[in-house]
């Protein structure tokens, strides 16, 4: 079995540490999951796959080349779950025209009143094509980081009768850890699909891996994912017929 991606930036007293404090225990899967697929749109992905400081000119919060490595295995969860009849609930951004309601996000970022130089008439926060919903599928416009805070999300998944999440998306390090920390806050079982999570940041990607496995998901590959959901009767959830 190879090590976990964590590992190479953790010393061997911080391994020593998780170990001997007990963190890292696996909780395993829930009976009726629902599968987050968090911000994956053009502003985090860019309209091409091209190294990071070259999409990042563009789509300043753009993942480069890493987001396009995800987007296969999203594809394949996605799909699984399709298959399976499982909820599959999006998120993405929305803001005003005068970009007013950006609040707090302004604060920490000295391209935030910036226009992406475009020549398509993308909008950042459009789903990437890639993976696109079907007409069964949830998604959820939000302001801040969780998929959580402002939304409807908690009552859909309560209406779902859903006991677990499989979180996928980015970035691993803010919008998919928010959300992962309000799903635990909620007493749902969490877990994290490592191929389909990414981030600007590799160093910031593994480690807030290796902080969520330890504390409050099981990090998981995507294939160990689409094993399980196969593993699960149909007809568990009635879900929306059109969007």
């Amino acid at each position: 079995m190879s090590e976990p991606i964590w590992n190479e930036f953790l010393t061997e007293r911080d391994k020593t540490v998780f170990g001997d404090a007990g963190y890292g225990a696996r909780q395993g899967f829930g009976k009726k999951p629902a599968l987050l697929v968090i911000d994956v749109n053009y502003a985090f992905c860019g309209e091409r796959s091209e190294p990071i400081l070259e999409s990042i000119k563009t789509w300043r919060n753009s993942c480069g080349e890493d987001a396009w490595v995800s987007l296969p295995y999203l594809r394949k969860l996605i799909d699984s779950a399709h298959e399976k009849g499982l909820p599959v609930i999006y998120t993405t951004g929305v803001r005003r025209q005068d970009n007013w309601d950006s609040g707090s996000w302004s604060w920490k970022n000295s391209r935030s009143t910036e226009k992406p130089k475009v020549t398509s008439n993308r909008d950042g926060n459009d789903i990437m094509d890639e993976i696109a919903p079907a007409p069964q599928d949830i998604v959820i416009h939000k302001q801040k980081p969780s998929g959580f805070f402002g939304t409807n999300m908690l009552s859909y998944l309560m209406l779902l009768g859903c006991d677990s999440v499989i979180v996928t998306g980015t970035t691993t390090s803010g919008c998919v850890r928010a959300t992962v920390l309000d799903a635990f806050s909620n007493n749902l079982r969490v877990s994290i699909a490592e191929e389909g999570c990414f981030d600007r940041s590799q160093a910031s990607h593994a480690i807030n891996l290796c902080d969520m496995n330890a504390k409050y998901a099981d990090v998981v590959k995507s294939d160990e994912v689409i094993d399980f959901f196969e593993t699960l009767p149909d007809g568990l959830f009635v879900l929306p017929t059109a969007r």
